[in-house]
């Protein structure tokens, strides 16, 4: 639905091209930065070098100063005493491509950005929300520091504010991404029909939002090792409601610092996502005629929904080994590919390349 159609331009089909490799890339990024977390690995460099960092090690004597610098900080101390060299190599290079993939992106977003630009091959309507892309970005990069910096410290623990805030943005900037790559295809408007346009407007919006609400408690969830405890489903232990649920004060702590209440509060959410994203997925598949595409869009939806709750239970019962995890958070992604796509699509188009080039 997003690929263009012959007929269009080759500065069209450039473009597309270019976003479609952009938004691949933030996806994988996203499933990237949560195996850097899974693993551990995300204290591993311990300096900031946004330019020198690309080169990596390549020397033995390299090595052992990397691994004697990373020694000096409070996780090796208190939680990785006996890390071998090997050991640190491994988390080193997780980090290590995490970061480069970062720069990667970065130069692919804008060098093409820059070029379209100068050629005129982008509508005014679009560039100003490319260049907001490119800032969130920027700011992406240095919230990634500012999250390693908190596990730096005496306590060799990452902040979840701070990794709640870097999950955050990399969500929003995916979808922003993916809505502004919708724009560019003006045949997945055409894919909706008078009916399916008005429920994308009204139920696309819960939809999304809950999605997002979603996403920022399973973050917390990752940033507290909350799948680690009350690995039982419907039940949390024997019981419903757990003890201690709100065990701190004041009462809002427990939402962001009570690992029960945190683990509580996501399986809560998963039901709520469940019926929101269900019901607009079944209001989707009623408005569009049998064969159109969004009424496929619509089973889709409602497949990956159904799916990625059984995937997040199997998660907690299995107490959330990294391949389960990491494969539950890349079907998180999928579907909200999946409710942008839904809901961008009845968004106005923006001009025709032609027209952008004639201003």
């Amino acid at each position: 639905m997003i690929a263009s159609a012959a007929t269009d331009p080759p500065q069209h089909a450039a473009v597309v091209t270019w976003l479609t490799l952009c938004c691949l890339l933030v996806f994988g990024m996203v499933l990237l930065g949560g195996a850097v977390r899974l693993t551990g690995s995300g204290l591993s460099i311990v300096d900031w070098r946004p330019l020198r960092g690309i080169v990596p090690p390549l020397e033995p004597l390299h090595w052992a100063q990397l691994f004697a610098k990373y020694q000096q900080f409070a996780e090796f101390k208190l939680l990785n005493p006996d890390l071998t060299l090997a050991q640190f190599q491994f988390i080193f290079w997780m980090e290590y491509a995490h970061r480069l993939l970062g720069r990667l992106l970065g130069v692919v977003f804008l060098l093409p950005l820059v070029f379209f630009w100068r050629r005129r091959w982008l509508p005014r309507a679009a560039l100003g929300k490319l260049c907001a892309l490119f800032l969130l970005g920027a700011l992406q990069g240095l919230l990634g520091w500012y999250l390693v910096n908190s596990g730096l410290a005496d306590e060799p623990r990452i902040s979840p504010y701070r990794l709640a805030m870097h999950f955050m943005l990399a969500v929003v900037i995916y979808a922003y991404l993916l809505r502004v790559l919708v724009g560019f295809c003006p045949r997945a408007r055409a894919a909706h029909n008078r009916t399916s346009a008005k429920v994308a407007a009204s139920g696309g919006g819960l939809a999304l939002a809950t999605l997002l609400l979603m996403f920022a408690s399973g973050v917390l969830v990752a940033a507290t090792d909350g799948g680690q405890i009350y690995n039982t489903w419907p039940k949390m232990g024997d019981q419903y409601l757990p003890p201690q649920l709100f065990a701190l004060q004041p009462a809002w702590r427990n939402f962001f610092e009570n690992i029960i209440t945190i683990q509580f509060a996501h399986r809560t959410l998963a039901v709520i996502v469940l019926l929101a994203v269900g019901a607009f997925a079944l209001r989707l598949m009623r408005a569009a005629p049998a064969s159109a595409p969004m009424r496929s869009l619509g089973a889709l939806m409602l497949a990956a929904v159904v799916g990625q709750v059984i995937l997040g239970i199997a998660t907690l019962l299995q107490s959330a080994p990294i391949a389960l995890a990491l494969a539950h958070q890349a079907g998180a992604m999928a579907l909200l590919s999946l409710v942008v796509f839904a809901v961008a699509s009845r968004l106005p188009s923006f001009p025709p390349l032609a027209a952008a080039t004639a201003d």
